[in-house]
């Protein structure tokens, strides 16, 4: 079995984060048994200097015919002055709403081995921390209404934050099957004491509670949830919110973490084709200086191995070698203590695949 991956490197740190990823993916598929082929594709800053769209007809076709998408990531300073509709994030956005992908899972682990990069105390951390935030994509204020207008003599700007009944209610969906398959508990993060589009969220979240009587529902203002996060994270298990929200809230998350370059995404819709990527930037400054932490974009291959290819072992493998590396001692700059020594992007990508040769 061969599978198509549909490669997007994008910008800044984007193709070495991405290179790494696939190297250790080639890997893993051939201890498995079964092969990956990456098809690359523009996407953002570079398609914007290549084409003059961020995101070109043919990127969405190439996706559209893989099993797979892997993202690196997208922007930078150079394309800031562009429209709105014509910058790099611009392509972020159309590619998930071209493939349909809504529903956004975000795991944030303190991991073991580098519980000392937390911010947090040990007594907040306790045994450890892992919990799933499940952010709805293609919807709300990101996807609304918006503008500017001339009005009395002044400029006014407008972004509107609007779902439907069914928008919300096949996030919540999803969210209900992975807190049922974790630890049966699911938060609903709104703000429906001010909005009305999240008091509709909550409406739906309650009625739809009646068909999972084995998950414990809650609901949680967003910034009652910001503060919970750091004063004590343990409380969550899954974590369900809409666009801006879980964009904000899952950031927080890997602050707790130790570092945002741990955490990996995955972008969902109603099939097995997913799109894949770090919940980092493109960290145009750090671009071509070998010194990028690549795990959050290896982390996301383990996840399209377990929801779009159907290979949980390989996944498995995989968390299990970083693991390994992260036992070993072996930090990037963004992980190491202030001072410490640290690899750089080729160097930890090494260490991964001789880990993967362990088991």
């Amino acid at each position: 079995m061969t599978y198509d991956i549909a490669v997007l490197a994008g910008d800044g740190i984007g193709p070495e984060i991405t290179q790494a990823a696939m190297e250790v993916l080639k890997a893993v598929a051939k201890r498995f048994g079964f092969a990956v082929r990456p098809v690359p594709a523009l996407i953002g800053g570079i398609a914007i200097d290549q084409t003059g769209d961020p995101l070109p007809e043919e990127t969405i076709r190439i996706c559209k015919s893989s099993a797979a998408v892997l993202l690196g990531a997208v922007g930078g300073p150079r394309w800031d002055q562009l429209p709105g509709d014509m910058r790099p994030e611009k392509g972020l956005l159309r590619i998930r709403a071209s493939l349909k992908l809504f529903a956004n899972l975000r795991p944030a682990v303190v991991y073991p081995a580098l519980r000392a990069a937390s911010p947090l105390k040990d007594e907040i951390l306790g045994e450890g921390l892992d919990l799933m935030m499940v952010r709805e994509l293609t919807g709300g204020i990101y996807f609304g209404e918006r503008g500017r207008e001339e009005k009395d003599g002044m400029t006014r700007a407008f972004d509107t934050e609007s779902y439907t009944v069914e928008e919300i209610r096949r996030i919540l969906r999803v969210a209900f099957d992975i807190a049922g398959k974790r630890r049966g508990r699911l938060c609903s993060v709104d703000k429906a004491n001010v909005l009305e589009s999240s008091r509709l969220w909550r409406e739906t979240a309650t009625e739809l509670s009646a068909q999972y009587p084995e998950v414990e529902l809650s609901h949680m203002y967003v910034d009652n949830a910001a503060m919970q996060l750091v004063r004590d994270p343990r409380q969550f298990d899954t974590i369900v919110t809409s666009n801006l929200f879980g964009d904000i809230l899952s950031d927080e998350a890997s602050q707790i973490t130790g570092s945002i370059g741990m955490l990996p995404s995955a972008s969902l819709g109603e099939g097995t084709l997913g799109l894949y990527e770090p919940i980092h930037g493109s960290a145009p400054d750090l671009a071509g200086k070998d010194v990028a932490n690549p795990i959050a974009t290896i982390l996301s291959v383990a996840m399209m191995l377990r929801y779009s290819l159907g290979q949980p072992e390989a996944a498995d493998a995989i968390e299990q070698a970083v693991n390994r590396v992260l036992d070993a001692g072996i930090r990037t700059a963004d992980l190491a203590s202030k001072g410490g020594p640290a690899v750089g992007t080729k160097a930890m990508t090494a260490y991964i695949l001789s880990a993967l040769d362990t088991d």
